[in-house]
């Protein structure tokens, strides 16, 4: 016994020993497994962190790559500019005051000793300047002040543009609206000059200095000003324009582009009046390629056939002839006048390629037979109105007489043609109910008019009035009364948007059959395919229009040329250009050509965002014919105005607003952004106004542009929820044509027509609320609409610009 009961009491200590170790073996397991796991999640981890550390790696390798390939073409291309293996470093001169004499700071830079002089034409102030030292060449070109279509086109394909001041005062009137033009466009590389300040007293001098310092930093907060006044100053100024950084403009990168040195003109046809230009310069930008299609600025859109390498005009190492006069050697070197005697060296670069080079088709030519949705045609018009006549005559009731019928039918044609020409004025025309405060307008000046010879009669007795009849011979009295009715009209239209009176002669439903309701502005769904006119047969559209322009790029930086590479002096053939263009370079007008991108000849319907200038006051109504400067264009067009939203509708605007950036739709061909965009508009005496400044925004046929016209009425009899409402429609068939219309008031309720009242327009409505007696019941129709074709990419010349002394504002406008 006492043996087994030691056997048991030993054996509860043998089993507590071996649970304890068989537990701690299994935590051991478990710990030593955990640990293995640990391990692995570690290992991946770390693998993770190390490709993440190789990509970091990697991005910045190819971010520095990136840096170090844009800094080297940065060096490389301000080395070569103005050397043996670029293009001259072309500066233009722009007087900024009437005072300044570019001619006397010309001088001086032609004065340096260790340049040589290559005189072009000096009637225009055209020179080159070659350095065999500092292995520099410098081309002047000096911009007509009179002339603001030339300073910008010079200003497109500048190097750097020189602005020479006035001592006294800096720029005037116009060089300030020249430098308007000028920032807007796109400001390349510049540097400013003084001349004069030595003939200023000394005591007088550093008063001039701080107010001319004054004057610059409003333009130019961080620029020098050079001082011009001898030989020295000028080699320095010519240094600081060869050494300083050169700006980019957008729109200039990624094309080729030239100022015109020499242009010959090669009649095709017996009449002389179109052939071949041969024109000749030096090739900036980018390669120019034979194939690719050329743009004359303010011409138009050409093909090349050749591309030719005459000897440079300018050469920084220029030929060597010996000659030898007893036992001398004199070194003489190649006239500019010698190189027509070198014609025989002129070699063939490039010739186009038909099967490859681009077609100058800008329009669409519809298909028929395609089903394109098109406007019928005038024979099919009367087709289908004769179709119409023969249905109608047999379903005439028995009974009924010819006369009866006749008289039917024509109520019915009238009704027809009644609303065919009011929907082609409310297609052409702006608003018809801007037509109507128009001539209301007039029938209040016409009342205001019998008070105007006692006015007159008052005005004889001043004594100075010779002076008042002498300003009022430069005034042109249609033009004003024109003026004051926009003044009018874009008063009444901030005061009360979109607010239409319903015409009282004429059916609602017939003036306003192309208007449509929506629930929502912003949600109801708008098919942008729906009921397109005519004109949009004839434009180019893009699926992706964003997609295929970075495409585009793409494929120009890994496309090699195999053309004239830049700084190269060429000669381009351009074939079926006007006699017109040679005149206008003979007048003195720069001739700028410039590449297109794939695609830019075609025509399509481009967005441009713009805002108002500061300068300019004046009403600009929609649809009004306006001056477009587009990236290197300049054309003519009918501009539709709508609100800048992120949303798929966009609600149009009457008029051109100066408190908000808009968009500007017009037809105009393809531009691929970025590009500057400047809005002229042409006064009657030829002068251009720069109503607006912007940038190109998208080429969209898709943009839906919607126009609103809101009808009022007046609450006549008022209940808890319910109210009869009056002056908004003056018939029973127009309540009941517009009863699923939503309406709404100006103090934010909502409601619906609910049935008509009598005879004259009254009507029951039923509203979320009671209204307020002086509440406004309002209803919103809304219709697309599109821009006018007229585009036209000559503009004529403007006349030189003076600024307008006599501005109204619109706040000063009374309104009736």
């Amino acid at each position: 016994m006492a043996a087994g009961e030691q056997q048991a009491v030993h054996r509860p200590g043998s089993y507590k020993q071996q649970n304890k170790a068989h537990k701690s073996g299994r935590h051991r397991g478990r710990g030593a497994q955990e640990r293995e796991n640990k391990g692995r999640v570690s290992a991946k981890v770390l693998c993770k962190k190390l490709k993440k550390d190789l990509r970091k790696v990697d991005r910045r390798h190819k971010a520095n790559q990136i840096r170090r390939q844009r800094k080297d073409a940065v060096l490389t291309e301000k080395r070569n500019l103005g050397s043996k293996d670029g293009p001259p470093h072309l500066v233009v001169v722009v007087p900024l005051h009437a005072e300044v004499v570019t001619s006397s700071v010309l001088k001086l830079v032609q004065s340096n000793e260790s340049t040589v002089l290559h005189e072009d034409d000096a009637k225009n102030g055209k020179f080159a300047l070659v350095s065999p030292k500092m292995k520099q060449r410098w081309c002047f070109v000096q911009a007509n002040k009179d002339d603001l279509h030339s300073l910008l086109d010079l200003a497109k394909v500048a190097d750097t543009l020189l602005f020479v001041v006035d001592p006294q005062e800096g720029w005037d009137s116009y060089g300030d609206y020249c430098l308007s033009c000028l920032f807007a466009q796109g400001l390349p590389s510049f540097a400013l000059a003084v001349q004069g300040m030595n003939d200023i007293p000394i005591k007088k001098r550093n008063d001039t200095k701080k107010h001319l310092s004054k004057v610059m930093e409003k333009r130019f907060p961080d620029a020098k000003l050079c001082h011009v006044d001898t030989a020295q100053e000028a080699a320095l100024l010519l240094r600081q324009i060869s050494t300083q950084k050169q700006r980019h403009l957008a729109f200039r990168e990624r094309r080729s582009y030239m100022l015109a040195h020499r242009v010959t003109f090669q009649p095709s046809d017996e009449s002389s009046l179109v052939g071949t230009l041969k024109v000749s310069g030096y090739v900036r930008g980018q390669e120019l390629n034979v194939n690719r299609l050329i743009h004359i600025v303010g011409h138009g859109d050409f093909e090349m056939s050749q591309i030719d390498a005459p000897p440079d005009p300018y050469p920084l190492n220029p030929r060597v002839h010996k000659t030898k006069k007893g036992q001398d050697v004199e070194m003489a070197q190649d006239e500019p006048g010698h190189c027509a005697e070198m014609e025989e060296d002129v070699k063939v670069l490039m010739k186009a390629d038909p099967s490859v080079k681009e077609s100058l088709q800008s329009e669409v030519v519809p298909d028929p037979m395609e089903g394109e949705q098109t406007w019928p045609t005038e024979e099919e018009l009367k087709e289908a109105e004769d179709s119409l006549k023969v249905k109608v005559q047999k379903k005439v009731p028995k009974g009924t007489s010819t006369y009866q019928a006749a008289w039917i039918l024509d109520d019915e044609e009238s009704g027809e043609e009644d609303s065919e020409d009011h929907d082609y004025n409310d297609d052409d025309m702006d608003d018809d109910d801007q037509e109507d405060a128009m001539d209301e307008a007039v029938s209040e000046e016409e009342e205001g008019s019998a008070e105007e010879p006692e006015e007159e009669s008052e005005t004889v007795t001043i004594p100075d009035s010779t002076r008042d009849d002498k300003y009022d011979e430069n005034l042109d009295e249609a033009e004003e009364e024109q003026m004051l009715e926009k003044y009018k009209l874009q008063r009444q239209d901030e005061m009360f948007p979109d607010e239409v009176d319903t015409p009282r002669d004429q059916l609602a439903r017939v003036r306003f059959q192309k208007y449509r309701g929506l629930k929502s502005f912003r949600t109801s769904p708008w098919d942008p395919k729906e009921n397109l006119p005519r004109d949009y047969a004839r434009i180019f559209q893009f699926l992706d229009f964003f997609r295929t322009r970075k495409r585009i790029f793409r494929e120009l930086e890994q496309e090699e040329y195999e053309g004239a590479m830049v700084g190269w002096y060429v000669t381009v053939h351009i074939t079926g250009v006007p006699v017109s263009v040679l005149e206008h370079f003979k007048q003195g007008e720069p001739l700028v050509l410039y590449s297109l991108l794939p695609h830019e000849q075609k025509m399509s319907v481009v967005n441009m965002l713009v805002r108002r200038h500061a300068g300019n006051t004046e009403p600009v109504q929609a649809k009004e014919e306006m001056i477009f400067h587009c990236g290197f264009r300049r054309f003519r067009a009918a501009p539709l105005y709508s609100q800048h939203t992120s949303a798929d509708k966009h609600k149009s605007e009457r008029f051109l607003r100066s408190d908000a950036a808009v968009v500007v739709t017009v037809y105009a061909p393809i531009t691929f952004p970025t590009a500057s965009v400047l809005m002229f508009k042409q006064r009657a005496n030829g002068m251009h106004d720069l109503i607006a400044t912007g940038s190109l925004l998208s080429v969209d046929p898709d943009r839906i542009i919607i126009k609103r016209v809101v009808l009022s009425g007046h609450p006549f009899k008022i209940m808890r929820k319910t109210a009869v409402v009056r002056y908004m429609f003056f018939n029973r068939e127009d309540v009941l044509w517009f009863k699923p219309v939503e309406m709404r008031t100006k103090w934010g309720r909502r409601g619906h027509i609910k049935e008509p009242l009598g005879t004259h327009g009254h009507m029951k409505c039923h509203f979320d609320g009671q209204l307020k007696s002086q509440d406004t019941v309002l209803m919103n129709l809304y219709k697309r609409v599109y821009p006018k074709w007229i585009y036209d990419p000559y503009v004529p010349p403007p006349v030189t610009w003076v600024k307008s002394e006599v501005q109204l504002e619109p706040a000063e406008v009374e309104m009736e």
